[in-house]
């Protein structure tokens, strides 16, 4: 369990160790989502950087292919 200390500007400094573990840098944004069983902290992620990899696999061949290559099949 991680703690950490919220500021009289509502700041909260995130511990080191979890930063590292989720990859949190300087200029990341994290989403906090409520659920019934409490709040849950996640590294948001741009949905934009993922758009590069869209129709990939139509260049490179099949995926079945390419998967068995990258396991040495």
């Amino acid at each position: 369990m991680f703690k950490a200390k919220v500021t009289s500007k509502g700041q909260v400094t995130i511990p080191a160790e979890l930063r590292k573990k989720i990859g949190i840098e300087p200029g990341s944004y994290i989403e906090i989502k409520e659920t019934e069983a409490g709040y849950v902290i996640n590294k948001h992620i741009e949905t934009e950087c993922l758009k590069k990899y869209i129709g990939i696999l139509e260049k490179e061949g099949r995926s079945d292919k390419i998967i068995e290559e990258l396991r040495g099949e």
